[in-house]
């Protein structure tokens, strides 16, 4: 199809309105599972993110032809959970000034605090026409949809710094991820710290051998519907078993990612006399882990540090990953050598008073970023690791 052949716009109902080759085909190899059309697929078809849980899928496309070209995954968003960028906040402020808050248009994936490319292009294409023309359809689908403006969640730092150009409002979060400079063992990650935090490090790992608990790391073909079910389970204690949860994953969601996915998933599990007690699901590129749900049967001391960081910490060393994300908060994850690193969004508020309101907030929040940055630098302690030649860990908080 010649490049002068006109664009046209697109608004999907849902993802399976397009064929997965053609949406893959905009995939970048080795990005993150978040974008792909089976993890959507299973959000959706799962009944996981729908019009009924307040994510009505909306996504974004551009086509010349037959030809899918460029498509954003959108939603039309009815409440601000499942975000982890929170604006419960604005949503109050809109009230207090007469604005429907909801719905919003979201440009980003249901349940998943991890950066990744938001403006898929086809190679060969002209990538900053399309993301222009797929911000401009943002804006006037959320228009004509009667939302109170367009969010960007995750997007890559390329994409924030298009976004911020174009006008919107950046804000800057911070996520801790683990950041792995070349280590060749587990002792060269427990070198970084001081001999206090190494000496603690080491007993919270050794707990689970006195405890009886062996941790092992499921993949690939060793994967099973059994997995996939325990998986659910483990993920749905957590959520009632605090305050803050929400069970917002269906069975069925779990069983389609274990099916469809099964390159990208990983179960850490931990066994005590014959039965799994705890677990962690997790995907993986070959360069990145990301955590995501973490659940168990029995309380044991840092039987959750064991599950979802120091296993995966390990085996992310002898695997050669890059980075570990082992998603949203991270208070705990500071002390055990997890780094303060930026994440973005984007916002575009229609009503100029709340827009107005959110702007200046989100520079007293970045004021105040700084400081939190080098508090959890501090408080993490890391020294630089000999083996790099150089101080530090790849990835900046970029702030």
């Amino acid at each position: 199809m010649p490049a002068d052949t006109p664009l046209k716009v697109r608004i999907l109902d849902a993802i399976r309105d397009v064929p997965a080759a053609q949406w893959d085909a905009l995939v970048a190899d080795g990005a993150p599972p978040f974008v792909r059309h089976a993890w959507l697929s299973a959000m959706e078809e799962s009944g996981s993110a729908t019009e009924d849980t307040g994510w009505a899928p909306h996504h974004l496309t551009l086509w010349r032809g037959k030809k899918l070209v460029a498509a954003a995954p959108a939603y039309l968003k009815f409440h601000s959970m499942g975000e982890y960028i929170y604006d419960f906040g604005w949503a109050n402020a809109a009230a207090q000034l007469g604005v429907e808050y909801y719905p919003k248009l979201l440009v980003g994936g249901p349940l998943s605090p991890a950066t990744v490319p938001r403006f898929l292009t086809a190679p060969g294409e002209d990538a900053a026409l399309l993301r222009r023309a797929l911000l401009q359809a943002a804006v006037e689908t959320a228009q004509a949809k009667d939302c109170s403006g367009v969010h960007v969640l995750y997007p890559t730092d390329e994409e924030a710094d298009f976004l911020e150009e174009a006008g919107l409002a950046r804000r800057i979060t911070l996520q801790f991820h683990w950041k792995n400079p070349g280590y060749q063992s587990y002792d060269d990650y427990l070198a970084r710290f001081d001999s206090k935090r190494r000496n603690q490090l080491k007993r919270e790992r050794a707990a689970a051998a006195t405890q009886g608990i062996q941790l092992r790391t499921v993949r690939g073909a060793d994967l099973t519907p059994e997995h996939a079910q325990r998986a659910y389970t483990f993920y749905t204690s957590t959520c009632e078993r605090h305050a803050w949860g929400q069970v917002q994953l269906t069975p069925g969601f779990f069983e389609r990612v274990f099916r469809d996915l099964p390159d990208t998933v990983e179960m850490v599990e931990a066994v005590k006399d014959g039965q799994v007690i705890a677990g962690a699901f997790n995907l993986a590129t070959p360069e990145r882990l990301y955590g995501r749900y973490w659940g168990c049967t029995e309380e044991h001391p840092f039987l959750h540090f064991n599950v979802c960081l120091y296993q995966s910490v390990d085996d992310c060393i002898r695997s050669g990953r890059k980075v570990f994300e082992p998603g949203a908060g991270g208070e705990h994850k500071v002390t055990r050598g997890f780094e303060p690193t930026a994440v973005h969004s984007a916002h575009l508020i229609f009503d100029k008073r709340l827009d107005k309101a959110v702007r200046s907030f989100l520079r007293m929040e970045h004021m105040r970023l700084a400081p939190a940055v080098e508090e959890a630098e501090r408080i993490c302690g890391l020294k630089p690791w000999a083996g790099s030649g150089v101080g530090g860990a790849p990835g900046s908080t970029g702030t």
